[in-house]
């Protein structure tokens, strides 16, 4: 099978989380619920991936990452958690349904939402982003990444917009994180949400939450916590009043050998090759007269996504194809960003995603690139 779905999930995983996940299952205790050495063993390689994380994101303290099982619960977290009755939201059609159904959900107890449109590329206007800005503006939350349009937002131009007026950034990164250098300082983030499964090439069930100094977030869940047992509230202090029950302590033992694989490969390299592997795609079948590709690529300042469709066929029909006939492995649908589909005009129809891995091959891009100019000839036929 030639794999091309990484902004669902990255399937090939490095050979060091594989052995880390193994490691870890056959050895570890519980973290924080004793002192066996198996236990000991458990909170101590978390709290170096807290470090390793906070290094990465260059947050100012490694207590300032929380752990969770993705981007979905991180962001739950973060909306459930800041905003109330009479606050405004900005956020962008952009946003995949893990912003934006929290949102509505906070929507119904009287949180007020201002939603930025985009172009026809997908890209938004910071202007009209500062121009929604009030005086009951609580925070702006956003993508970095659009995983339909593969469009990157300026992180470093939305943080010192929302500096300049006061109010908190909140950002997805669930496409970014372990593709593009986040610093959560210098791009002014008061609280990133990131995911393991997918960039960061970590084992699913893993991820993670960075909250600033200072903020405080009220915690989606309560419980166990190793900690203060009788005391009726949960811990308010970070990174436990975000973390009630077990943690996935395999899982975040597969993430530390990810971060490690990043750190030792190289980011920038992953991103270049990614890239390389995305252009080389796009040039092979935007020519394509039947083909419709969406997002900018007038610009390399984006993720390694390409969305199209082939004329009116319905995006699920060629994806299956893909699949049954070619077995390449794609995305159809909606992918989980109704309001940008609805913007663009592919409700009904969807889009098909081809996402790229610096473990794809150019011999793998050709021959999808093969594949896509049969199915247009069959079309046509």
């Amino acid at each position: 099978m030639i794999y091309m779905d990484n902004a669902a999930t990255s399937m090939k995983k490095p050979k060091e989380v594989i052995d880390a996940v193994v490691s870890a299952m056959q050895s570890f205790g519980n973290a924080g619920r004793g002192v066996t050495e198996a236990s000991l063993d458990a909170a101590r390689m978390i709290y170096d991936t807290r470090e390793k994380l906070a290094d990465f994101f260059h947050a100012e303290d490694p207590t300032r990452i929380a752990f969770t099982m993705n981007s979905t619960e991180s962001l739950n977290m973060a909306i459930k958690g800041l905003f109330g009755e009479k606050d405004h939201v900005i956020t962008t059609v952009l946003e995949h349904n893990s912003v934006l159904r929290p949102l509505y959900e906070c929507q119904k107890e009287g949180v007020e939402l201002s939603i930025l449109g985009c172009d026809e590329r997908g890209n938004i206007s910071y202007k009209e982003m500062e121009a929604m800005i009030r005086e009951n503006t609580k925070a702006i939350v956003c993508t970095h990444g659009s995983n339909v349009t593969g469009n990157l937002l300026d992180l470093n131009r939305i943080g010192t917009l929302a500096k300049k007026h006061g109010i908190l950034f909140v950002v997805d990164a669930s496409q970014t994180a372990g593709f593009f250098p986040i610093d959560v300082q210098k791009m002014k983030i008061d609280v990133l949400c990131f995911t393991g499964h997918k960039s960061l090439l970590g084992p699913q069930g893993t991820g993670g939450i960075y909250v600033k100094e200072g903020i405080y977030i009220k915690p989606l869940l309560s419980g166990g916590s190793g900690i203060d047992s009788f005391n009726k509230q949960h811990p308010k202090q970070m990174p436990g009043s975000l973390e009630a029950g077990t943690l996935n302590g395999h899982g975040i033992s597969g993430l530390k050998a990810a971060i490690s694989y990043l750190e030792k490969t190289g980011i920038e390299a992953i991103k270049e090759k990614e890239l390389q592997l995305m252009w080389r795609f796009y040039e092979g079948i935007y020519q394509i007269p039947e083909i419709k590709v969406y997002g900018d690529f007038t610009t390399s300042y984006r993720c390694p996504i390409v969305s199209f469709n082939i004329a009116n066929l319905d995006s699920s029909r060629v994806s299956d194809e893909l699949s049954f006939k070619y077995e390449i492995a794609t995305r159809a649908g909606a992918h989980c960003a109704p309001l940008l589909h609805e913007a663009m005009g592919t409700k009904s129809q969807g889009a098909v995603r081809f996402s790229f891995s610096h473990y794809n091959t150019e011999a793998e891009v050709d021959e999808a690139i093969r594949a896509i100019e049969e199915i247009v000839e069959g079309y046509r036929e």
